[in-house]
């Protein structure tokens, strides 16, 4: 397999080809864990990278039986999903609808996400536009019987002035909810125009709100999904965390870690990540069912290098790996994304991807990814032989 490195040469990679892990598997019980799922866009809609997201629904709900398949939960029309990055409001509210129902007839665990992007960018006036924001958002998802992910908000980010904006429309649109919530605070490294958020740049005062947020409103929230990329902050804040409020990883880097615990605390998963390796999380997470933490990290760590590289920076364009991941397997019969974001990675980005998902053994039919990854690279320039 002829390949491009960053310096420009080209080498010969020997494909090991051996995908290592059962085709599905039962719930976790000592962990709930969910996979933030990509969409599948539709290769023949006639769009632009403006253009409303075209959706291949078929293959879209397809990928999320797989992932229930493995027994792990659906999060749904999050930032993996390209929320913010190309999959607007209406096309959500599809997604949302269809995935709920699906989820339903499966019997499968998923939650949605909620925020405000049906708003236009600096259309937001006043802390109230943000609020109706999240309701009509919010009130969409439990219509349809899903349980609500409360995603920031790039308008809260640009219109709160202080930590107490923040509490008072998290406090505000909770108040309004049927059945607790999780609350995800994106850091900068996922989304620049998150910088601040809570109303402090400095990372433990923001810490320090966000704990009060919750605290404040401990009924109406189940978990804190963290997605800063520092374990070091996820173990803090784990620890600092009100009695029975559970902490969902969405540290992409150090996975295992988080989710295997100290001894007293550990975290639940929501993870991007777990869309690229979901046959080894199952796998693993069944090891630790069993109380073997040994086998649960031996069987993790081989995919921490391919989940590091598909999320390095610039991370948020993390999407495109996933979604390459994907056409790799199978899964979809194209490298075509909502909005052209597959041009958000070099093809030496990708061709190292695939070189890290052999080596985990991730690649379901090695022939079939061989022949997806020459076709990729020879748009690239790098002649099959």
């Amino acid at each position: 397999m002829r390949l491009p490195r960053a310096d420009g040469a080209v080498y010969i990679y020997p494909v090991k080809g051996e995908f290592l892990y059962a085709e599905s598997g039962p719930a976790c019980s000592s962990r709930i864990p969910y996979a933030a799922v990509h969409v599948v866009a539709d290769p023949f809609a006639d769009v632009s990278p403006v253009s409303p997201a075209a959706i291949d629904w078929e293959r879209t709900l397809a990928f999320r039986r797989h992932i229930w398949s493995y027994g792990l939960g659906v999060a749904e029309a999050m930032d993996t999903a390209q929320r913010g990055m190309g999959l607007d409001w209406d096309a959500a509210k599809e997604l949302i609808k269809r995935s709920v129902a699906e989820a339903k007839a499966v019997g499968g665990r998923i939650v949605c996400g909620a925020q405000t992007d049906q708003l236009a960018p600096g259309s937001a006036r006043s802390l109230r536009d943000i609020e109706a924001a999240y309701e009509e958002q919010c009130g969409f998802v439990e219509e349809q019987g899903g349980q609500v992910v409360i995603m920031a908000s790039r308008e809260l980010a640009r219109v709160a002035r202080a930590p107490d904006d923040y509490a008072r429309v998290y406090g505000h649109v909770l108040s309004q909810l049927r059945q607790p919530a999780l609350i995800h605070w994106l850091g900068e490294v996922f989304d620049p125009a998150l910088a601040g958020y809570w109303g402090h740049s400095n990372l433990d005062a923001a810490m320090a709100a966000c704990l009060e947020v919750i605290t404040a409103n401990r009924d109406k929230v189940e978990g804190l999904k963290l997605s800063l990329l520092d374990q070091r902050r996820e173990i803090d804040m784990r620890r600092r965390l009100p009695d029975g409020v559970h902490m969902f990883t969405g540290d992409d880097f150090d996975y295992p870690t988080t989710i295997a615990g100290d001894g007293q605390r550990y975290s639940d998963a929501l993870l991007g990540a777990f869309d690229l390796i979901a046959p080894a999380a199952s796998a693993a997470l069944i090891a630790l069912d069993s109380g073997n933490a040994e086998k649960f990290d031996e069987i993790l760590q081989p995919t921490v290098p391919l989940a590091r590289h598909a999320f390095g920076a610039p991370t948020f364009y993390y999407k495109t790996g996933i979604v390459f991941m994907a056409y790799l397997n199978g899964h979809q019969d194209h490298f075509r994304m909502v909005g052209g974001l597959e041009s958000g990675r070099s093809a030496v980005h990708l061709a190292e991807l695939f070189v890290l998902a052999d080596t985990a053994g991730l690649l379901r039919d090695a022939e079939l990814a061989v022949e997806r990854v020459r076709q990729v690279m020879a748009v690239a320039g790098v002649s099959a032989s």
